[in-house]
């Protein structure tokens, strides 16, 4: 009898322990310490293989780390085991989300709910972080399944936290506030919500304000690693809204994120985190060094050949940074964004260029052309982004590489940048065809660059350069009549701001009086030597003008 009471007391500690073990894991998912979280989860399963819910946890571990083939296994594992095993369906739905299986994942979301007892919660709050978590989040579907756990148990801290998570992820700060205020006020251990009353303080703005909230967290627990990747975040908004202070703030913010790094685990999770804010504060010296430490640690995920790509264009090594980016980008399991077709397609524009930048080897801007319309078809948003490599081929005269990357760039009307792109698109076209080595001009590239000058004028009527280019396209394209009339424009427009206006712009004054006043000479004597007469107003000495007008008497 003794014997077995010592029996149940051993198995009441062990199921204490285990118990134990899976908050453990849970405190450590929740600091971003994932392969503590792994290792702890590991070791429960090994314990007690029927615990279905370590498996859950498990699996959602590696989905936060993008390998959803182990997260796979462990759900499927942990949906045979007796215990917990329902929570497993929570994570196959996930992965069914992502692959966009919305009627797979309520199916699996009801299989989870139908016996729930009032009281059960947790399970809602997972389903909820589901949505939220998955490739294409959807917060409102996790706003109505909290709210029916809420409910259930008003004052449960994760509730209020998950909510909080669900407003803030669909805009709506204020209900996120309040979800984060309560969560807190439930539970004055779960730092994560009062570090999210400071992220919310950073969306607005209020940077100052922002690092008061976290350094508030710092005080109660300074090794709660997530806060100081907030930090870091924060400086580095700052220090682009506010450009007097961007090198004294991201260099805080580069410090924050080194102290965040060292109290995660340094896994590759983290690791990848770190990596993507190395990018975003342009430091790829340190993202070299990054990367490269990844592939020694992890030398099979193909995201490390983004960063390896990235940071190898930027330190001038575009063979190694097309190598990655070829790799990375042609296998279809990846998850490319337009980013890297961008980088590719740059990569492949420098190793075609020429000693002097002027010329690019046709077959491989072809190809760079291409990635970057895919970037484009992708996220139209990013043709916004292709101003700043287009001008940059412009400044060296590589016009007809320029004109190739504006023309992607105008495709998408709404880009921020469509008027001065346009305006770009119709220079370089213009400059490409008055080459020294081209035997003629090109017709369907001047009729381009034509459209392109009319976009400029149709969004900005006054811009006058506009009105110049367009009169020495149509030159060149032979249209005399409408060369004359944009001459005119450009006059109309310049002479309307002033006298000083006119003064700046003599050179270009005496240009169109000449060409004009050569369009009148066969038609209208009289207008032509009138044009000429301006031109003598403005240069006495002007050779053509008047060896001109000798021929016009």
């Amino acid at each position: 009898m003794n014997k077995f009471k010592i029996f149940s007391l051993a198995l009441v500690v062990t199921t204490v322990a285990k118990a134990q073990d899976l908050e453990t894991a849970k405190k450590a998912i929740d600091a971003e310490q994932f392969e503590k979280a792994k290792s702890l989860l590991k070791s429960a399963i090994q314990a007690k293989p029927a615990n279905g819910k370590a498996a859950f946890l498990l699996g959602n571990v590696y989905l936060k780390q993008n390998i959803a083939d182990s997260a796979t296994i462990y759900f499927q594992r942990g949906l045979a085991a007796a215990e917990g095993s329902k929570f497993n369906n929570i994570g196959l739905a996930q992965i069914d989300l992502d692959a966009n299986n919305v009627t797979a994942a309520k199916a699996k979301f009801d299989l989870v709910t139908k016996d729930l007892k009032k009281k059960d919660v947790e399970e809602y709050v997972f389903i909820a972080r589901a949505y939220m978590n998955a490739d294409k989040p959807d917060f409102k579907s996790a706003i109505e399944i909290l709210n029916k756990a809420k409910l259930a148990n008003p004052n449960d801290a994760q509730v209020q936290l998950a909510l909080g998570d669900a407003y803030y992820g669909d805009k709506n700060q204020n209900d996120a506030y309040v979800a984060y205020r309560n969560a807190y006020q439930a539970d004055n251990t779960l730092l994560r919500a009062k570090m999210q009353l400071g992220v919310l303080l950073k969306g607005a703005k209020a940077y100052t304000e922002a690092v008061k909230a976290y350094n508030e967290v710092i005080a109660i627990d300074a090794n709660y690693g997530p806060v100081y990747r907030e930090l870091a975040e924060t400086y580095y908004l700052w220090g682009n809204n506010v450009p007097s202070t961007y090198t004294e703030n991201i260099q805080k913010a580069l410090g924050f994120y080194e102290k965040y790094m060292t109290l995660t685990d340094y896994s590759i999770t983290s690791r990848m985190r770190h990596a993507d804010f190395l990018i975003l504060a342009k430091d790829y010296k340190a993202l070299e060094l990054e990367a490269n430490k990844m592939k020694e640690l992890d030398g099979v995920n193909p995201r490390i050949l983004r960063y390896l790509g990235y940071s190898a264009y930027e330190n001038g090594n575009f063979e190694a940074a097309l190598k990655a980016l070829q790799d990375y980008t042609a296998n279809t399991a990846n998850k490319v964004i337009p980013r890297d077709y961008i980088y590719l397609g740059q990569a492949k524009i420098k190793k075609g260029a020429s000693a002097d930048g002027k010329t690019i080897d046709p077959a491989l801007l072809a190809s760079a052309i291409e990635d970057i319309k895919k970037a484009v078809t992708m996220e139209p948003l990013v043709a916004a982004d292709l101003n700043e490599l287009g001008k940059k081929l412009y400044d060296q005269k590589a016009f007809g590489a320029a004109a190739a990357v504006f023309e992607v760039a105008v495709s998408v009307p709404t880009s921020k940048n469509y008027l001065i792109d346009n305006f770009y698109l119709g220079n370089a076209i213009y400059y490409d065809n008055t080459r020294k080595d081209l035997a003629k001009p090109d017709p369907i590239a001047l009729q381009k660059a034509d459209v392109a000058f009319g976009n400029v004028i149709t969004a900005s009527p006054n811009t006058a350069d506009a009105y110049i280019f367009r009169a020495r396209t149509n030159n060149l394209l032979e249209k005399d009549d409408v060369m004359a009339a944009n001459y005119q424009l450009y006059i109309d427009i310049v002479t309307a701001k002033g006298e000083a206006e006119v003064t700046k712009s003599k050179a270009k004054f005496i240009e169109a009086y000449n060409n004009m006043a050569a369009h009148y000479a066969n038609t209208d004597k009289a207008k032509a030597k009138e044009l000429f007469n301006k031109t003598l107003a403005l240069d006495p000495t002007n050779n053509y003008a008047t060896e001109s007008l000798k021929l016009l008497k």
